[in-house]
């Protein structure tokens, strides 16, 4: 009998081959065509587990703050105004519950400042160490303002990026080896950003925020399913001194780190400039950091300052594990 042999944590090419291998009999037009949010007509439908460790990052960022601006971020990157989400636990036995209402307490913060309803939701609790403490899956419901799909990305678009990168998984490192490195994560909601974009009537072609196998998973698979090459410019893509650090301890690639309040756009030429000064409203590393290029190999191409230039891969392998 065959097993599953991708390692816990492991991701990118080896993670869709075995969706695209196993999962045939759920083929649909609907999900053949859907990233992390499906569009429903005029309705935008995301559902997602999260596991985080360790579960509070720190004051601000816990597994709650992270279920849901996750799940409102995918439908904010499909073109829909998050309204209804739906919050489901899987609870170990023994669990705080001083550490429940603290998470819970996260998620009505995030929930009143995105103008989000919990509608319903479930609790399971299973055996002590078989639940890593706490899972959390949510589903979030919205409806769609300005509709954004992967398959409208054609050869000349400007691609930007909302702010610096890496910030989500070099924190999670940091905590889980005890450094005293300052690094914040970004999670945080996306919506302010997307809908300030679609009220200066910019329409951006392509929308992903970069979550699990960070910048590069959403660049290679941009090209993969468009079928153009990307160039994108190193000098461009703003990474903080301390995740550059984080990541050359413990050899982690900046480009593959998570991210949890970064996301990437294509526009068109004419929009770029004007997106990037709403971006930069909300941080001022946001930066245009390549283009959509004619030729159609499905790459992507990273050129450093000197000209120089290599193939960016999309991430292979285990993947840092329960981050989001």
């Amino acid at each position: 009998m065959k097993e599953i042999q991708l390692a816990h944590g492991g991701g990118g090419e080896e993670m869709n081959e075995l969706i695209a291998g196993i999962f045939k009999a759920l083929d649909n037009e609907i999900l053949r065509e859907a990233n992390d949010a499906a569009i429903l007509g005029n309705l935008a439908l995301s559902t997602d587990s999260f596991t985080l460790s360790p579960i509070f990052l720190d004051e601000e960022v816990n597994i709650g703050k992270l279920c849901v601006c996750g799940s409102i971020n995918d439908v904010l990157m499909v073109g829909a105004k998050p309204e209804f989400l739906s919050l489901a636990f899987i609870i170990e036995e023994g669990f705080k519950t001083q550490k429940l209402k603290k998470i819970l307490a996260s998620i009505y913060e995030e929930c009143q400042k995105a103008g989000v309803k919990v509608v319903c939701g479930d609790t399971k609790v299973v055996p002590k160490g078989k639940a890593d403490e706490l899972y959390i899956n949510t589903t979030a419901l919205g409806t769609i303002t300005q509709k954004v799909q992967t398959k409208d990305i054609k050869a000349g678009l400007s691609v930007l990026l909302s702010g610096d990168i890496g910030r989500h998984g070099a924190a999670v490192l940091v905590q889980r080896n005890e450094l005293e490195a300052e690094v914040k994560s970004d999670c945080k909601s996306l919506k302010d950003e997307v809908l300030s974009l679609f009220e200066a009537h910019i329409k951006p072609l392509a929308m992903r925020d970069a979550t699990r196998g960070g910048l590069s998973a959403v660049l290679n698979e941009w090209a993969r399913q468009s079928g153009f090459d990307i160039l994108v410019f190193e000098e461009k893509i703003a990474v903080k001194d301390e995740v550059a650090g984080v990541c050359e301890l413990f050899g982690f690639e900046p480009y593959e780190l998570a991210n949890e309040g970064t996301f990437v756009l294509c526009v068109e030429k004419k929009d770029e400039q004007k997106a990037l000064e709403i971006l930069r409203t909300f941080n001022p590393n946001a930066n245009i950091i390549g283009e959509i290029l004619s030729e159609k190999k499905g790459r992507v191409i990273l050129e450093n300052a000197f000209g120089a230039k290599r193939f960016l891969e999309a991430p292979k392998g285990e993947l840092l594990p329960r981050i989001c």
